[in-house]
C-alpha cells in the first residue's frame, strides 16, 4: 500500500495517509479526512510502500489535493484565528474561569471550531461552550493541553538559554516520567 506523511502545522506532528491514485511531491497541499473533519495539509517527503500487514489499522485516504479556493479558505480560517482567541479570553475573563487560551483553529468546512487552552485543574467551561456557540454558530470543542505544549504555542527561553526546541525543530514530544 502507498503511504505518504502529510502535516498540519509548520512544526507540527506528522501522520501517514493513504495515497493510490494520486502523483504527489513534497510541498504539494491536500485535503484529507482526519477524526476532527477535512483538513487542508502539506505533504512532507514522498511516497512510501507500506506492508499492510505492519498496519493495525486502515490509513485514511487523501481526500483530494487542495484547489486554489481551499487554500483561500485555509488562509481565511487561519486569518479569523486571532479575534477568536481574543473573544475566547475576553469570555474566560467574564466567566472568571483560571484557564489560559493558547489557539483557536477551525477545520477547512467550519464545521467544528477547536480552541486550545491551559489549566492547572478542571475547569467546568459549560457556559463559555454556550456562549461560543452562539457567537460562532459551529460546533465548539475545547481542548486542554499541558504545559510543554503551551511552551509550544508561546515560545520562550530554554534552560540552555537558547529558544525552545519545541518552537524551532521537534515535531513529536516523547513522554517524561517521573523516574
Amino acid at each position: 500500500m502507498k503511504a505518504i506523511k502529510i502535516q498540519f502545522k509548520p512544526l507540527g506532528k506528522r501522520y501517514y495517509f493513504g495515497c493510490e491514485g494520486f502523483q504527489l511531491k513534497d510541498g504539494d497541499k491536500v485535503i484529507v479526512d482526519t477524526v476532527r473533519g477535512l483538513e487542508l495539509g502539506t505533504v512532507v517527503g514522498g511516497t512510501l510502500d507500506i506492508e499492510e500487514a505492519s498496519l493495525n489499522n486502515e490509513l485514511k485516504a487523501i481526500v483530494r489535493t487542495a484547489s486554489s479556493n481551499d487554500i483561500t479558505r485555509h488562509e481565511e480560517n487561519r486569518a479569523a484565528e486571532n479575534s477568536i482567541i481574543e473573544n475566547t479570553k475576553r469570555l474566560v475573563k467574564k466567566n472568571s474561569l483560571e484557564m489560559k487560551v493558547l489557539g483557536a483553529e477551525y477545520t477547512l468546512d467550519k464545521s467544528k471550531l477547536i480552541i486550545y487552552f491551559e489549566a492547572e485543574a478542571r475547569v467546568d467551561f459549560r457556559d463559555l461552550v454556550k456562549e461560543l456557540a452562539e457567537d460562532y454558530r459551529t460546533r465548539i470543542e475545547l481542548r486542554q493541553v499541558g504545559s510543554r505544549d503551551g511552551a509550544k504555542a508561546f515560545g520562550g527561553i530554554g534552560p540552555c538559554g537558547l529558544i525552545v526546541c519545541c518552537k524551532t525543530f521537534l515535531t513529536e514530544f516523547e513522554n517524561v516520567g517521573v523516574k
